[in-house]
C-alpha cells in the first residue's frame, strides 16, 4: 500500500513538471580571453583613428592632448570597476538595464532601453559599418571620393554579415571577435612600433614646448573629454553578456583590469606615434590621421593601414552587435519590448530575434546616411545614463544591503564618477548651448509616452500579435519535425 502511494506521488510530480513551461536559457560559453577580446575589440574601433584630431582641436597642444587621453582611460577604468560590482551583484545580461531596474524601478530602465535600442546602439553600429565601408572603398577610388551608393551598400552588407554570424552561434560570434581583435592589434602594433622607432631615431621636435598654446577653459576641456571618451566607449560592454560568461565573479573584473589598461596604453602610444611624423597643425589638417601616418612611414606598403583599420572597425561592429542583441533580449524578457524579442533560438541558443531587430534598425539608419546630429550628441545621452547607473550603485549600497557583493569598490570611486558624469553632461550645454541638447532631452522623455501607453497597460495589442506569431512558429516547427521523420511503410 505504501509503495502504491509513493509511486502515485512520483507520477503526480512528473505530471506537474511536464505541465511547467520549458524555457531555453543563454549558455555560459565565454571565457576570460573572449571577455578581454570583447572589451578590447569593442573599444578599439574607428575612434582612435578619428578622435585624435578632435581632442587636439580642443586642447591645441600636444601635452594636454596626451594627458586627456590618459585621464579618459582612468575614467573608463573607474567606471568599469563600478560596473564590475554591479555585474557580479546583479548577474543578468543587459548592461545598465537590469541595474537601473533594481535601483530605480521600471521607468528609468525603460527610458534607457528606449534610447539605446532606437538611437544609441543602432546608430553606433551603422556609423562603425559606414567607417569600415569607407576604408575598404578608398583604395579603389584613388584621387576621388567613393560613390555614396557603393559605401552604403557595402555597409549594409557588413551589417547583414555580422547580424547573420551572431544569430547563428554564440561561439561563432566570439570566434569572429577574437580573429578581428587579433587583426586590429596588428595595425595598432604597426603604428606603435613604427612610432617608437622614429622616436628612438630622434624625431622628438614635435614634443618640444608641448604645452605652448594650450586652451585650459572648462568648455574646451569638456569637449576634449567628450571626443576622447567616445573613443573609449565600450568599456562597459562585458556587463551585457554576464549570463554567458563562465565564472563571472573572477573573469569579469579580470577582463576589465587587463583589457582597459591595455587599451589606454595603446591609445597613448598611438598618439605619440602620430606626433613623431606630424606637427599639431598637420594632424589637424589631415583628413584621415592613420592614413597620413601610413603614407609618410610605410610607403609603398601604406595600403596596409586602411586594410587593417577596416578590420578594426568590423571587429568593433561585431562586438557592438553581440552586446546590443543581449540588451534587446533582456528588455523583451522584462516586458518592456515585444515579447518576441526575448525568444532564444532553440537550435542555435542565441537571441536571434533581438539581433535581427538590431540589424534592421541599423540598416534603416544607413539609408538617409546623414546621422551626424545624432552622433554628435551620442556622448551626451550615454553619459547621462552612465552617471545615473553609477548613482544607482550608491543608492543600492543603502537600499539593497542584502545583495551579495563579490566585488565591492570603495564608495569614493562611484561618488567621483557620478560627479564627473554630471560635469560631462552640463559642461557642453554651459560652454556651447545648442537646441540639439534640448531635442535630445525631449526625445529621451518622449519614451515616457510609449511606456505609459504600451508597457504600463501591458502593450496588449502587440502581445497578441507576438502570441499569434509564436503559435504560427510552433506549428511550423512541428510540421518541419513531422516532415523530417522517415515514413513508415
Amino acid at each position: 500500500m505504501g509503495d502504491t502511494g509513493l509511486r502515485k506521488r512520483r507520477e503526480d510530480e512528473k505530471s506537474i513538471q511536464s505541465q511547467e513551461p520549458k524555457t531555453t536559457n543563454l549558455q555560459k560559453e565565454l571565457g576570460l580571453i573572449s571577455g578581454i577580446c570583447i572589451i578590447v575589440g569593442t573599444i578599439i574601433g574607428s575612434g582612435i583613428f578619428i578622435s585624435p584630431k578632435s581632442v587636439l582641436s580642443n586642447t591645441e597642444a600636444v601635452g594636454p592632448c596626451l594627458i586627456i587621453w590618459a585621464v579618459c582611460g582612468v575614467l573608463a577604468m573607474l567606471g568599469a570597476l563600478c560596473f564590475a560590482e554591479l555585474g557580479t551583484m546583479i548577474t543578468k545580461s543587459g548592461g545598465e538595464y537590469p541595474y537601473l531596474m533594481e535601483a530605480y524601478g521600471p521607468i528609468p530602465a525603460y527610458l534607457f532601453s528606449w534610447v539605446s535600442l532606437v538611437v544609441m546602439k543602432p546608430s553606433s553600429f551603422a556609423i562603425i559599418c559606414l567607417s569600415f565601408s569607407e576604408y575598404v572603398c578608398t583604395p579603389f577610388y584613388v584621387g576621388c571620393k567613393p560613390p555614396v551608393i557603393v559605401v552604403k551598400c557595402l555597409a549594409a552588407a557588413a551589417i547583414l554579415f555580422i547580424t547573420t554570424v551572431n544569430s547563428l552561434s554564440v561561439r561563432l560570434g566570439s570566434y569572429v571577435q577574437n580573429i578581428f581583435t587579433a587583426a586590429k592589434l596588428v595595425i595598432v602594433a604597426i603604428i606603435i612600433i613604427s612610432g617608437l622607432v622614429l622616436l628612438a631615431q630622434g624625431n622628438t621636435k614635435n614634443f618640444d614646448n608641448s604645452f605652448e598654446g594650450a586652451q585650459l577653459s572648462v568648455g574646451a576641456i569638456s569637449l576634449a573629454f567628450y571626443n576622447g571618451l567616445w573613443a573609449y566607449d565600450g568599456w562597459n560592454q562585458l556587463n551585457y553578456i554576464t549570463e554567458e560568461l563562465r565564472n563571472p565573479y573572477r573573469n569579469l573584473p579580470l577582463a576589465i583590469i587587463i583589457g582597459i589598461p591595455l587599451v589606454t596604453v595603446c591609445y597613448i602610444l598611438i598618439n605619440v606615434s602620430y606626433f613623431t611624423v606630424m606637427t599639431a597643425t598637420e594632424l589637424l589638417q589631415s583628413q584621415a590621421v592613420a592614413v597620413t601616418f601610413g603614407d609618410r612611414v610605410l610607403y609603398p606598403a601604406s595600403w596596409v593601414v586602411p586594410l587593417f583599420v577596416a578590420f578594426s572597425t568590423i571587429g568593433a561592429a561585431n562586438g557592438s552587435c553581440f552586446t546590443a542583441g543581449r540588451l534587446i533580449y533582456v528588455a523583451g524578457r522584462e516586458g518592456h519590448m515585444l515579447k518576441v524579442l526575448s525568444y532564444i533560438s532553440v537550435k542555435r541558443l542565441t537571441p536571434a530575434p533581438a539581433i535581427i531587430f538590431h540589424g534592421i534598425i541599423a540598416t534603416i539608419y544607413i539609408i538617409p546616411g546623414d546621422i551626424n546630429s545624432l552622433v554628435n550628441y551620442f556622448s551626451f545621452a550615454a553619459w547621462l545614463f552612465y552617471g545615473l547607473t553609477i548613482l544607482g550603485l550608491i543608492v543600492m549600497r543603502f537600499t539593497r544591503k542584502e545583495l551579495e557583493r563579490p566585488i565591492k569598490v570603495p564608495i569614493v570611486i562611484p561618488v567621483l564618477v557620478t560627479f564627473i558624469s554630471v560635469f560631462l553632461i552640463l559642461a557642453p550645454i554651459i560652454s556651447k548651448p545648442a537646441w540639439e541638447y534640448l531635442y535630445c532631452v525631449l526625445f529621451i522623455l518622449s519614451g515616457l509616452i510609449f511606456y505609459f501607453l504600451f508597457v504600463h497597460y501591458k502593450f496588449g495589442w502587440a502581445q497578441k500579435i507576438s502570441s499569434k506569431y509564436q503559435q504560427k512558429g510552433r506549428l511550423a516547427s512541428a510540421r518541419c519535425r513531422q516532415a523530417q521523420r522517415p515514413h513508415l511503410s
